[in-house]
C-alpha cells in the first residue's frame, strides 16, 4: 500500500508569532492538497498551548479542499461537552462530505495542561474516563436513534442533526504509546496515532495493538496505522538541528533533549529524512502526519518531491 502523508498546520506558531490570521493557514492547506498530500491536520489546546480551535478552522479548510482529509492531532474531548462536540462533528464531516479523522488524546501530565482542564471544570485525574465516556456517547449520538444516557451527563431521547456524513460517524484514532493507551486502541478506536517512539520501538508497540485488537475480539488489520512526526529538513545538518531545537524550545518550553526522548524527531538532509520515514513504513506505519520546524512552504515542497522514494 503506498503510504500516506500528512501536514500539520502551524496554528500553534502562528499565534507564538503574532500571526493569528486564518487566511494563510488555509492557503497552506490548499498548498498540501495541490502538491498531493493526503491530509490536513490541527493540533488543540484551550489555554495551555494557544492555538485556533481545531473544528472552526479544519471547516474552513474544507470550503477550500475538495480531496485532502482533515484530522485532528489530537483532540481532546474531555474538555468538550460531548453533545456539542458530536453535533459539531458530524456538521464538520457533512461539511467535507466524509473527510474527518478524529484523532484524539488525554493531554499531557505537565503544569500548564492541568491549569487547562481546571479552567474548563473537568478533574485532570479523571480525564481517561471522561474521554471514554465523551466518545461512546459521541458515537451513540451518530447513529441517528434517540438516545438515553445517565452518566456524566444526561440525556433524554437525544437526537442530533445531522448526523455524520460517515455512517457511525468518522474514524477515531487514539493517540499515546503507554500500555493503557494502547489497550484504549486496540479494545476501542480505528486507529492509533503516537508521537513517537523510534520506528523499531514504534513497531513492537503497534504489534501490541494488534494482539490487543486479536484477543478483544476485532480484525486487526482494520485498525490504521499512524504516527505524528516533527521534521527539519536542512542540507546542512547543523543548521537543521538547531532549528529543530529552538522549534521545540519554543513551542513546549522544555529542553529538547527532554522532549526528544518522547517525541519522534528528526533533523538533517533531505536523503536521510527518506530512509528516516521508510524505518516507520517498514515496520508497519501507513499513515505518517507531519510536522514541521519552521520554514513550511518549503518544507511541504521538500517531501511531496521525496515521496517516490519512500517505501510502498
Amino acid at each position: 500500500m503506498t503510504a500516506r502523508i500528512g501536514y500539520l498546520l502551524p496554528t500553534r506558531e502562528a499565534i507564538m508569532e503574532g500571526r493569528p490570521e486564518a487566511e494563510p493557514l488555509l492557503g497552506l492547506a490548499e498548498r498540501a492538497e495541490q502538491l498531493g498530500y493526503d491530509s490536513v491536520w490541527i493540533g488543540d489546546s484551550l489555554l495551555a498551548r494557544p492555538r485556533h480551535e481545531p473544528l472552526t478552522l479544519l471547516a474552513g479548510v474544507a470550503g477550500r479542499t475538495r480531496r485532502v482529509k482533515l484530522g485532528t492531532a489530537v483532540l481532546l474531548p474531555a474538555l468538550r461537552n460531548p453533545v456539542l462536540l458530536a453535533h459539531q462533528v458530524a456538521t464538520l464531516d457533512q461539511v467535507s462530505t466524509g473527510r474527518v479523522i478524529l484523532g484524539i488524546g488525554i493531554a499531557s501530565d505537565v503544569p500548564n495542561v492541568r491549569a487547562e482542564f481546571r479552567s474548563a471544570g473537568v478533574p485532570f485525574e479523571k480525564r481517561v474516563g471522561t474521554l471514554m465516556e465523551c466518545m461512546a456517547l459521541c458515537k451513540a449520538l451518530w447513529k441517528g436513534s434517540p438516545v438515553d444516557w445517565d452518566g456524566r451527563w444526561q440525556v433524554e431521547q437525544g437526537v442530533i442533526g445531522p448526523t455524520p456524513h460517515q455512517p457511525g460517524g468518522p474514524p477515531i484514532w487514539g493517540g499515546g504509546s503507554a500500555p493503557a493507551a494502547l489497550e484504549r486502541v486496540g479494545r476501542h478506536f480505528d486507529g492509533w496515532f503516537p508521537t513517537g517512539p523510534g520506528s523499531k520501538r514504534w513497531g513492537e508497540q503497534w504489534r501490541q495493538v494488534q494482539a490487543i485488537a486479536r484477543d478483544a475480539g476485532r480484525k486487526p488489520e482494520v485498525l490504521e496505522a499512524a504516527v505524528y512526526l516533527t521534521l527539519a529538513v536542512d542540507e546542512d545538518s547543523r543548521e537543521a538541528e538547531q532549528r529543530i531545537n529552538n522549534f521545540l524550545s519554543a513551542y513546549y518550553g522544555q529542553r529538547p533533549e527532554v522532549l526528544k526522548e518522547r517525541l519522534a524527531c528528526f533533523s538533517g538532509s533531505a536523503g536521510a529524512a527518506v530512509e528516516w520515514l521508510n524505518g516507520y513504513l517498514q515496520e508497519g506505519a501507513r499513515y505518517l502526519v507531519l510536522r514541521f520546524a519552521g520554514d513550511h512552504e518549503r518544507h511541504l515542497e521538500t517531501i511531496a518531491k521525496l515521496r517516490g522514494a519512500l517505501a510502498a
